[in-house]
């Protein structure tokens, strides 16, 4: 009786740690998923049903891009569902199907996909008129929201069939989103008031006869992603260089003389070979302190590319620090302020078309960067070169956070360092001087 007793305590114990497991990891899944520094972004996918046909409905798929700094590079997103029950895309437009599956019932006419789960894929941008739709076909590439709002969405056509018991259509289940890779989580599709679509050049207004939405957001715990970045340091005050935190992403290999290494945990491709150094990050962003003046500062911001064979396209940069709450100017990156509810500014930083919007590679003689100057205004209230303020609270790229150094490592303002700023130290050492000629020629 009492070994009874104890099996039926025990069960439910086992059970509720179990649960509070599962909480756990959601919980600490969905605060990743959370970006203080982009609170609303996400990738939202609209599904609405624009015409009824006599075997299906017409449809209309939109992907839009709501993150401010977060891109989708080549090879471009991948969406995928499955459908509520047997149903088949019988054409497409702006898009494609990449499994036409098993279609072996239909005997005339093929459908453009049987699949229970298709994945659709974008077109690339040369693609002939027939197949196109509007606002289609960027080879998967979705622009930030912030950078590009034009091109940060995009859309496709597709025609349904075979709705069997559900003349009017049901959501498709089970959404995913690679872009490009994996980490996007996507909420079911719901229905939501009808979008409405222009038509007539804008002349006309007609409501979707059903519309079902779902947003997708990005976990870098989901993507199991190693860090991509690091953060290094430097001042005019101190000769002192702090680096890139040892190991920020991976160790590099036992063989002191390879000058190419081969990113741990990672498959052996192109893509990951990059210069064997103590960080081991593809990418370094380094931030130094250059000038020190009455009324601004002036910063140097270079961002280096250490892979050996793979450049990064409209790459970008975010950079956290209460200095962007003032006006500042960057002379060879595009620049805009991100509106946070921060006490610290943030400012996005990208490549000018034609000019540096492509990151090249490194090899073993020359290392691929780009760089600019960032003039800053001074806030006499918080401006200090103490304790260091002056470096970056967080820093991304593409995105991915990047590694920082610890506090305790930053260069120092030295130990004798006056407490005036050097132009008014200079200015003290003119009114000596003359003081000083002033009264050996009245002596005289």
């Amino acid at each position: 009786m009492f070994m009874v007793l104890m099996v039926h305590l025990h069960l439910p114990c086992v059970l509720l740690n179990f649960i509070l497991f599962l909480i756990l990891v959601v919980l600490c899944t969905l605060s990743d998923c959370y970006d203080p520094l982009d609170p609303n972004g996400n990738i939202s996918v609209t599904f609405d049903i624009y015409q009824r046909t006599q075997d299906g409905y017409l449809a209309r798929v939109t992907l839009e891009n709501y993150y401010q700094y977060r891109h989708v590079d080549k090879p471009g997103w991948q969406l995928g569902w499955q459908w509520a029950n047997d149903e088949v895309i019988w054409s497409i437009n702006g898009a494609v199907a990449t499994d036409q599956g098993n279609c072996s019932s239909y005997t005339s006419q093929l459908p453009h996909s049987c699949k229970k789960d298709p994945l659709i894929v974008d077109l690339p941008a040369d693609v002939s008129p027939e197949s196109r739709s509007e606002h289609c076909c960027n080879g998967g590439i979705l622009s930030a929201r912030a950078i590009n709002p034009l091109s940060s969405f995009t859309l496709f056509e597709l025609e349904v069939r075979n709705l069997g018991q559900y003349p009017l259509g049901q959501a498709p289940n089970n959404l995913t989103l690679l872009a490009p890779g994996p980490g996007y989580t996507c909420s079911p599709l719901l229905q939501t008031d009808p979008t409405v679509i222009s038509s007539f050049n804008g002349q006309r207004q007609v409501p979707a006869l059903r519309t079902w939405k779902s947003a997708c957001t990005y976990s870098n715990f989901m993507a199991n992603k190693s860090p991509i970045c690091c953060v290094s340091l430097s001042t005019f005050y101190n000769p002192m260089i702090t680096p890139c935190p040892d190991c920020s992403c991976g160790c590099s290999e036992a063989d002191k003389a390879s000058k190419s290494c081969i990113r741990l945990g990672n498959t052996l491709s192109e893509e990951n070979i990059i210069a064997c150094t103590k960080h081991m990050c593809p990418i370094r962003v380094h931030w130094h302190v250059k000038n020190n003046y009455v009324t601004h500062w002036r910063v140097k911001l270079t961002i280096s590319n250490y892979n050996y064979r793979s450049n990064y396209s409209n790459w970008n940069v975010l950079l956290q620090h209460p200095a962007f709450s003032q006006n500042a100017t960057s002379y060879s990156f595009n620049t805009a302020k991100l509106p946070l509810a921060f006490q610290d500014g943030v400012s996005l930083f990208w490549g000018i078309d034609y000019y540096n919007t492509e990151l090249v590679h490194s090899d073993k003689d020359q290392q691929g960067f780009v760089s600019t100057e960032i003039l800053l205004e001074k806030d006499p209230k918080s401006f200090t070169l103490s304790n260091g303020w002056a470096f970056p609270r967080r820093v991304y790229f593409n995105g991915e956070n990047c590694e920082m150094p610890l506090p305790d490592t930053f260069p120092m303002l030295p130990n004798h360092t006056n407490t005036l700023r050097p132009p008014n130290i200079i200015l003290l050492i003119i009114s000596l001087f003359c003081f000083w000629t002033k009264a050996s020629f009245h002596f005289q």
